[in-house]
């Protein structure tokens, strides 16, 4: 049993307590060279054209994930022998413009290289949208995996920073490109490449055509981040929320589609106070995270207020906290290595004077400041900014957790991205709920384009139109995508709203599914969240709520904190709970906790002794809910939100 008292990080970790990854790192000199020796058989440049083997040594797999890179098994098949193949993960600060011509490269060659059956039955291509703007390629055999990420290349997209321990891709809402008073997406753009990882390496060891990338190159900055000898000390995730102009309401409107807090950094634009409602001052959030790890006394956090920012010291007070992080931040240890951990034992304050000392000046933060609630821009979106986009509007199509595919329950959407793509003049843009944004519609194509979505049978799924609460679900990749997962939930997910929305298909809430406690469809911010926690097994949090300002954690009775509730529950038995719960909610909220997106804040106030009383008393959850689990973290309730 531990607890969150135990957690203690190797802060500034002398070299010789490095870890293997660190060392691997060492050898590349901050990503500047690609090998000492491309002859070496244990360096990346030869490992990923050894098709003698279907895998990759450890050093050569510890440096292609910065490169976007990361070695898989299909875990639906059994048997001594791995088959073994590769996810590649596309940069795409804000999530675009995707242009046709980008996309028309990116489709075809997931058309050539990601041939699965897992979903299907029968081989089948796909893309894959994430929570963090990116797209993915799965299924890649290691044959394909040089010349895939070549491809990639002609898009003028990279793998690089896709993965690893470096500064992933910028999160910003995409929406705010049309906003005419600021631009989230821009700022992305902006501080994805002053993050970049250094190219030349990436160049030499996949043998990129320089003439994809010049362009690329060009834009970026002249004074980027400097990375150390072995990149930073774990990934390192920055996002910006946005702000838009109500024209109805003649209101500026918060929005966080990003989930800010969720990330190391978070940025929410401040509207000025004159009628302009411009920005140039930004509040900061630091040490947001939600992964944790089994078997080791760690949590999941929501970000705290930092400090406030003008615009001509946010990219150098954005470098000073991932710089404090890369000096201070633990190497021996990878699962106290993020910097939740830094902020966790130091304390803010430190925190803010070591950015202070580096040059850095802020204000303090407005700790009442409002950054809005989490909006997945789904359906018709008038476009604001520009006199040449007046008419013009924007389409948000639900993708079901990301998976772009041609497959009969949900129709042919791979064809549709690619039909639409070619036949209009749009932008595509990726969204941090795994869905699509297509921009620059013309108003008298509404129909048509709609039309044209339904040939393709998007809006339905078995025949019948997506519930609300599908749209408002999702999940990660989970097995058999991914190599770290324990159990299905991008597979599982779709069937578990098919059972629960005939009775609460109207239900404005969000559930959230991952197959290991990484989070990464960040569960913990929706209405309820199941985290996988075995094969077939899923653990439930609660606390969260569905406009994401808040984070749940696990059924833990404060009175009896070295229990959990609920922590195994079978996967036969999520519907079931989820339906209680459901229950509970529909039977006891308050008048003003009837509204879309009222159940998570019903549940806050009820806590956690009311909903175990609730489960005990339903025959259907008594048994369950009766054979707590014992809480490895017994300081850790489900009462908190994040860790100060």
């Amino acid at each position: 049993m531990y607890s969150l008292s135990d957690i203690n990080p190797n802060f500034r970790t002398p070299p010789e307590d490095f870890s293997a990854v660190e060392k691997a790192k060492l050898s590349t000199q901050g990503f500047t060279i690609a090998v000492k020796d491309v002859n070496s058989p244990s360096s990346l440049f030869h490992q990923s054209r050894d098709t003698t083997s279907d895998d990759l040594a450890e050093v050569a797999e510890t440096l292609a994930k910065s490169y976007g890179i990361y070695l898989e098994f299909n875990r639906a098949k059994t048997g001594s022998k791995k088959d073994w193949m590769y996810m590649l993960r596309i940069t795409i600060p804000g999530g675009g413009p995707i242009t046709r011509q980008q996309w028309a490269i990116l489709d075809d060659i997931s058309e050539k290289y990601t041939l699965s059956d897992s979903y299907t039955g029968t081989p089948r291509p796909s893309l894959r949208v994430t929570t963090r703007q990116n797209i993915q390629l799965h299924w890649i055999k290691k044959k394909y995996l040089v010349d895939a990420v070549r491809e990639i290349a002609k898009s003028g997209f990279y793998t690089i920073n896709g993965c690893g321990d470096n500064t992933r891709n910028v999160m910003g809402c995409p929406l705010s490109q049309h906003s005419p008073i600021y631009d989230a997406n821009a700022w992305a753009q902006k501080t994805g490449k002053y993050f970049r990882l250094p190219t030349s390496a990436y160049i030499e060891i996949f043998e990129i055509d320089r003439t994809y990338l010049r362009e690329a190159e060009e834009r970026l900055p002249e004074e980027r981040f400097q990375y150390g000898p072995n990149l930073l000390n774990r990934k390192f995730k920055i996002a910006f929320s946005a702000i838009h102009f109500d024209e109805e309401k003649g209101l500026c409107v918060p929005d966080n589609c990003v989930e800010l807090r969720t990330n190391d950094i978070g940025i929410a634009p401040i509207p000025d106070h004159d009628s302009s409602g411009k920005v140039s001052r930004f509040q900061v959030y630091i040490g947001g995270s939600q992964g944790e790890r089994i078997g080791y006394p760690t949590f999941s956090a929501l970000g705290e207020p930092f400090g406030i920012f003008t615009e001509d010291q946010l990219l150098k007070g954005l470098d000073g906290i991932v710089r404090v992080h890369q000096e201070w931040g633990d190497r021996q240890n990878r699962h106290w290595a993020r910097m939740k951990y830094v902020l966790y034992k130091m304390g803010i304050e430190w925190y803010r004077k070591q950015v202070s000392d580096r040059g850095v000046s802020f204000d303090p933060p407005d700790f009442n400041f409002e950054y809005g609630a989490r909006d997945l821009h789904h359906g018709w979106i008038r476009q604001q900014k520009k006199q040449s986009n007046n008419g013009l509007l924007c389409y948000g199509a639900f993708i079901e957790n990301g998976r772009i595919i041609d497959y009969s329950p949900n129709g042919q959407l791979k064809k549709m991205v690619r039909y639409l793509m070619d036949n209009y003049p749009v932008y595509l843009f990726t969204t941090p709920n795994q869905d699509l944004l297509f921009t620059n519609i013309p108003e008298n194509d509404k129909e048509r384009f709609e039309k044209d979505m339904r040939s393709f049978g998007y809006g339905l799924r078995n025949g019948r139109m997506y519930s609300q609460l599908r749209v408002l679900s999702g999940a990660c990749v989970g097995r058999d995508t991914c190599r770290l997962t324990y159990t299905d939930s991008e597979k599982f997910e779709p069937y578990l709203i098919d059972e629960l929305e005939s009775k609460w298909g109207d239900m404005a809430e969000s559930i959230g599914v991952t197959g290991c406690e990484k989070q990464c469809f960040r569960p913990a911010t929706k209405t309820i969240g199941w985290v996988g926690t075995g094969l077939n097994m899923y653990m439930l949090k609660l606390g969260g709520t569905e406009d994401g300002r808040y984070q749940g954690a696990s059924l833990i009775d404060p009175d009896i904190p070295d229990k959990i509730y609920l922590r195994n529950v079978p996967r036969m038995d999520v519907a079931t709970v989820t339906d209680a719960l459901f229950e509970f909610y529909a039977s006891n909220r308050l008048p003003e906790e009837a509204r879309p997106g009222g159940m998570g804040y019903f549940f806050r106030r009820v806590g956690v002794k009311s909903i175990i009383d609730w489960l005990k008393s339903d025959p259907r959850t008594v048994g369950l809910i009766a054979r707590p689990s014992r809480n490895p973290i017994p300081s850790q309730t489900a009462s908190s939100s994040s860790h100060k």
